[in-house]
């Protein structure tokens, strides 16, 4: 099929091919050296993680389905629910518009990032009545992230 492609658009214009989003991004967006970009998710996200997560005093557990904010219930929904785990789930790293999509609407990412962008709204708005809690930061053209939690005094 890449081949047919290759084919029928040649003459056009100049053609890339890569294997995958990663491949693709890794060319688009080399990393500068000394490695200092962020760190990006894996493709996959961990299948089954269950375990509570927790950022400072805000803790998920997924198995339980509840949000907790120094001991206190978070009314969340399920989507921001799992956007917040994904987000805080150890280690800290830059989750994608892709990787979002697979692991909290169970399907593929087709481009429109509307819905995600709107439950990430969502969350922002609750986590801001939040003293001192977490915030989710846009990588622009990638996706979303948290930064690290307060060290305890």
């Amino acid at each position: 099929m890449r081949e047919r492609v290759v084919r029928q658009l040649d003459g056009v214009g100049p053609v890339l091919s890569c294997a995958d989003l990663a491949e693709l991004r890794a060319m688009l967006f080399p990393s500068p050296p000394g490695g200092s970009a962020p760190a990006v998710a894996p493709v996959s996200p961990p299948a089954g993680q269950e375990e509570p997560v927790s950022w400072g005093e805000l803790v998920v557990d997924r198995a339980g389905h509840v949000v907790t904010w120094c001991g206190n219930p978070l009314p969340l929904s399920r989507t921001e629910r799992e956007l917040l785990a994904l987000l805080i789930g150890p280690p800290l790293v830059v989750w994608s518009y892709e990787q979002l999509f697979a692991a909290v609407w169970s399907g593929a990412y087709l481009g429109d990032t509307a819905i995600l962008h709107s439950a990430v709204k969502r969350l922002r708005r609750k986590l801001r009545a939040l003293p001192g809690g977490p915030r989710v930061h846009t990588v622009r053209g990638v996706g979303y992230r948290l930064d690290p939690p307060p060290r305890p005094a």
